[in-house]
């Protein structure tokens, strides 16, 4: 089906009690493994492009590769902008077709995050087209931090609350313990400050750097009102250990395309646990969905 905005998308997963998948869409394998999985699952999906992508692939590329496979299935697809770095860089996603944005000013000053977050949103939101948002700092794992530090740098409630007055964003990825990069799921999630910041602002809440996330504590954070989940490192691990098993196994191969399909087979079963830890599965066809930029309003029941 078309492209849908993540608008409704949360909206309806936050009155249902579930999270939405969003996985990277980084290459032609991950984005057909996740697309088709959630397919059969029928799970609303949310494939995001990074800026890791954006330098690997180029922007158009990817955002090809996601439309591409969203015509292919019949389940809700948004394309998101993953961490966002500037207002340009927005506006360019939203011109490339982006149905889903993300600025990223986590590490600015709080009046120039608010400030530049404020300016994108109003200019999305002129082409129906939501913004995610971040406060509060989510590191990466190559920063080596203390969890004296990571605690350091969560967000607070007063600020939250003044952040979504300023700039009326569409979600909020928060810090609230995870830490992006992980192999080993050891982050230590504040569910008692996840549920001080949802008290102080009315909005979906974004939690990202999942993979190392215990999954009871993403159970937790789900049920508590999180309906937006970041999954990278876990899929880009499930490639590479499928591609290295299948090398191995077939060290004479020449012909990459054969040498793949293990790895896909990993990331299904990946996309399948999160999904189902999730609560997203069986969640596709139940609602209505605004599609693409200033697309029509859906509001049928079942939009076949």
């Amino acid at each position: 089906m078309p492209l849908v905005t993540t608008k409704e998308m949360l909206q309806k997963a936050r009155r249902e009690g579930y999270a939405v998948g969003a996985f990277n869409a980084n290459n032609l394998e991950s984005v057909k493994a996740v697309l088709e999985t959630c397919d059969k699952l029928e799970a609303p999906v949310i494939l995001q492009v990074s800026q890791g992508a954006i330098q690997y692939a180029g922007l158009h590329y990817a955002a090809a590769l996601v439309k591409a496979g969203a015509e292919a299935v019949k389940v809700p697809v948004a394309l998101h902008l993953d961490h966002g770095t500037s207002f340009e860089q927005n506006v360019q996603c939203l011109a490339a077709g982006f149905t889903s944005l993300m600025f990223d000013g986590s590490k600015l000053p709080f009046d120039e995050n608010a400030a530049t977050t404020a300016l994108i949103t109003r200019v999305a939101h002129s082409a129906g087209i939501p913004v995610e948002a971040e406060l509060g700092i989510i590191p990466k794992i190559e920063d080596n931090l203390t969890q004296e530090k990571i605690r350091d740098l969560m967000t607070k409630p007063e600020d939250a609350k003044e952040f979504f007055k300023r700039t009326q964003c569409d979600s909020l990825a928060v810090a609230i313990g995870a830490v992006h990069g992980m192999k080993e799921r050891g982050s230590q999630l504040d569910l008692k400050l996840l549920q001080k910041l949802m008290d102080a602002v009315d909005i979906p809440f974004v939690l990202h750097g999942a993979s190392g996330i215990p999954f009871d504590s993403v159970r937790k954070a789900c049920a508590m009102g999180v309906c937006k989940v970041n999954v990278a490192t876990r899929i880009s691990m499930a490639l590479l250990e499928g591609t290295a098993e299948r090398l191995a196994a077939k060290p004479g191969e020449k012909d990459f395309r054969k040498v793949f399909d293990l790895g896909m087979e990993r990331i299904a079963a990946a996309i399948k646990e999160y999904v189902d830890l999730f609560g997203s599965a069986g969640k596709a066809y139940t609602a209505g969905w605004a599609v693409g930029p200033k697309g029509p309003e859906v509001t049928e029941e079942s939009p076949e």
